[in-house]
């Protein structure tokens, strides 16, 4: 999922159907605490964006990448400091959405602006928020999924038969969804 949002924010970028990248997740620990992390901000979110890096080092130079985030044409913004905030001409990516409160991913929504395509990615299998919290992904898919009122949205779920990772997490997954309806 993160890989594909990705390569698809690059090829607008490339292709100057956008002007920028936003690279966009909550933080939100996968069930540990790590307590207080020491930096500043950039230092303290970069954990958390590893896997789009990870994606785009797979695509570009780790060194184009960097002059890219230097001229702000691709932007690395926690959830938290989206609220206020409308998104012409961007690409952004939204990624661990099952992660977001159903308040949250309302604010993320509404930032979108013109010429601007909001790719939201999420597991709702790998839900890390507080028991009682639902999640925004969830809530969003309830409200907006299979509207027909000229909305343009779309959503696409995939199974272990899309995973294009090692052939082994296939049979992880296939495994807990065994598992999980027996």
């Amino acid at each position: 999922k993160t890989y594909l949002a990705t390569a698809a924010g690059l090829f607008f970028l490339r292709e100057k159907m956008v002007e920028r990248i936003i690279l966009v997740r909550p933080v939100v620990e996968a069930g540990e605490n790590l307590g207080f992390l020491p930096g500043d901000l950039k230092e303290k979110i970069d954990p958390y964006l590893r896997p789009l890096f990870d994606a785009i080092y797979d695509m570009l130079e780790p060194r184009i990448f960097h002059e890219l985030v230097e001229n702000e044409v691709i932007e690395i913004a926690p959830l938290a400091y989206m609220r206020g905030r409308t998104l012409n001409k961007a690409f952004v990516i939204l990624d661990e959405a099952q992660n977001t409160t159903i308040d949250q991913m309302k604010m993320f929504l509404t930032r979108t602006g013109n010429d601007t395509k909001l790719v939201i990615t999420g597991d709702i299998t790998q839900i890390d928020l507080p028991v009682g919290k639902k999640s925004g992904l969830i809530h969003a898919s309830e409200i907006f999924e299979g509207r027909e009122d000229g909305m343009k949205m779309s959503f696409c779920r995939f199974t272990a038969e899309d995973v294009s990772r090692a052939e082994i997490v296939k049979k992880i997954l296939e495994a807990y969804d065994r598992y999980e309806n027996s």
